[in-house]
C-alpha cells in the first residue's frame, strides 16, 4: 500500500497531512503510525516517519517533533532534537531550510502555516484545549517574529462536528474567551451536550488573529476509520490501543 498524504491548496511549501495508509506497523497501529508515546515497536514508528518525510522530499532526520501537552506554546527551531525527545509544547516555527515540522494527531486538528514563500513555516497540534488557549495565535505571532508576512494557515483531518459530541466544560470554555460561541455549537444527543466545530472555531481564532488565508481540509478522523487514527472512535469502542498520523510541512 503506498504511503497517502492530503494537501492545502493555500501553502505553497511542501506539506502533507498523512493518513494511515503506507506503513510499515501492523495490528491496531496499521499502518502509517507515527506517535513514539503508543506501544508499537519503536523501529515501525521511525521507518514510518521516515518514509512521511520521504514522501515529501525531506531527510527523515530533519523531521522534529514536541511533546504534545494540548497547551499553547511554541518552540522556534534552530537545532535540531533526537527523534522522540522534543521539548514540551504545541507548536513550532521554523525559517531553517529543509527542516520537517511533524504534529501528531487522532482527532485533534492539525495545522500547517506558510509565508508567502514558504521560507518561514509553522505547525501546531490544536486540541480543544490549546485553541482555547491560544496555540494558534501564538504560531503566529512566532512566525512574525522570524519575519513572516502573509501567512496562510491549513487546518488539517480532525474529528469534525457531527462526530464531537462534547460536555458542558468545553462549552464554558470555548464560552469564556468567544464573544458569540453559539455559531460553534449544534445540540448533542444527549441534555447538557452539544457537538462542537473543532475545525470551525480554530479557523475563527485564525481570522480574528489576520492569518492571511485560512483552508480546512474536509475529512472526519472518527469517521473515516480505513484512513485515519481515532481517539474518540477507541474511547466509544471501549478503549485499547491506538496509532496517530502526522502532518509535516518543510521550511524552504
Amino acid at each position: 500500500m503506498s504511503i497517502e498524504f492530503l494537501t492545502a491548496p493555500v501553502i505553497g511549501a511542501r506539506h502533507g497531512f498523512f493518513t494511515r495508509k503506507g506503513g510499515v506497523s501492523t495490528g491496531p497501529y496499521a499502518a502509517l503510525n507515527c506517535s513514539l508515546s503508543g506501544m508499537d515497536a519503536r523501529p515501525n514508528v521511525l521507518e514510518n516517519r521516515a518514509r512521511a518525510a520521504r514522501a515529501l522530499d525531506a531527510a527523515p532526520e530533519m523531521l522534529v517533533g514536541v511533546t504534545q501537552v494540548h497547551g499553547p506554546a511554541v518552540i522556534t527551531v534552530d537545532t535540531l532534537w533526537p527523534t522522540g525527545e522534543g521539548p514540551q509544547a504545541d507548536a513550532m516555527v521554523t525559517s531553517s531550510p529543509g527542516v520537517a515540522l511533524g504534529i501528531i494527531t487522532a482527532d485533534c486538528a492539525p495545522v500547517l502555516f506558510t509565508d508567502e514563500d514558504g521560507a518561514i513555516v509553522g505547525a501546531a497540534h490544536a486540541g480543544w484545549r490549546s485553541a482555547v488557549d491560544g496555540v494558534l495565535e501564538a504560531t503566529l505571532t512566532a512566525m512574525r517574529a522570524l519575519g513572516a508576512r502573509k501567512i496562510s494557515a491549513a487546518i488539517g483531518p480532525c474529528i469534525q462536528q457531527h462526530s464531537y459530541e462534547v460536555g458542558q466544560d468545553l462549552y464554558d470554555s470555548v464560552a469564556a474567551q468567544t464573544a458569540d460561541p453559539a455559531p460553534f455549537f449544534a445540540p448533542g444527543t444527549r441534555n447538557g451536550h452539544w457537538q462542537f466545530d473543532l475545525s470551525g472555531y480554530c479557523a475563527m481564532r485564525l481570522q480574528a488573529a489576520s492569518a492571511h488565508a485560512v483552508h480546512v481540509v474536509d475529512a472526519d478522523t472518527l469517521a473515516d476509520d480505513t484512513r485515519f487514527f481515532s481517539h474518540r472512535r477507541r474511547t466509544l469502542a471501549g478503549g485499547g490501543p491506538i496509532g496517530h498520523q502526522i502532518s509535516v510541512i518543510v521550511a524552504g
